[in-house]
């Protein structure tokens, strides 16, 4: 599959997010492994996944494109934050790397772009700038980025953090950027991944609502206690 047709394939489409928070109970590759081949069988066209042993596993057993990162705790900037966590997420099956998009400071020194043009030039894989603003986005698109995303939206002190999508932000950068828009980040129900598509993103990326039962747990339960 050609990057053109990669990303053509998700156009239009939902990629799902297989990842688990430290300490809980499916934080292992084996179970992120059954949560993505679940979410295949559902209808997924995408998936995305943290840490290198879940990347090599969903990748040697689910044939979808893999959106790859690496979560390295102790910076703002943690989210693939330096090139060589970039290389190594791409080196272990990712066919797109995400990686942190702001405008901030990365821990290793070097530039957004100069951490793009790297991962393009030695690694050959597309690169997904997870963004928090509109300014993020124009500069990660200007840094060479081959998607954007809203994933930051509301974390990194810009933009207030919304209860849903940040469907403003959304219909911001689409009407601003020619390379495609990934929604993510608050997508709780089908009716916000379809008002996503709406507001002008490309592809959107679930996570919590489909894959993290405790979270989804939490809700039913607040909801049944009157929370």
């Amino acid at each position: 599959m050609t990057e053109q047709e990669l990303i053509a394939s998700l156009r239009g489409k939902l990629v799902v997010s297989c990842q688990a928070y430290p300490g809980e109970p499916l934080r292992t590759p084996q179970a992120m492994l059954g949560m993505a081949l679940a979410t295949e069988r559902g209808g997924a066209a995408g998936i995305r996944a943290q840490g290198l042993d879940d990347i090599r596993l969903i990748k040697d057993n689910v044939p979808l494109p893999m959106i790859g990162l690496l979560k390295v705790s102790g910076d703002d900037v943690f989210i693939t934050p330096t090139l060589q966590d970039a290389l190594d997420v791409a080196r272990a099956g990712s066919d797109v790397v995400a990686l942190d998009g702001t405008r901030r400071p990365r821990p290793d020194g070097r530039t957004l772009a100069e951490t793009i043009r790297a991962v393009h030039e030695e690694a050959g894989v597309l690169v997904m700038a997870d963004c928090g603003s509109l300014d993020d986005a124009l500069a990660a698109q200007d840094a060479g980025a081959d998607v954007v995303g809203t994933t930051l939206a509301g974390y990194t002190g810009e933009r207030s953090k919304t209860d849903g999508p940040d469907l403003e932000l959304i219909e911001q950068i689409a009407a601003a950027v020619t390379v495609p828009l990934f929604a993510e980040g608050r997508i709780h129900t089908p009716a916000q991944a379809r008002a996503a598509l709406d507001a002008g993103a490309d592809t959107v990326v679930v996570g919590t609502a489909i894959t993290h039962p405790t979270t989804i747990t939490t809700w039913f339960a607040e909801a049944v206690a009157g929370k």
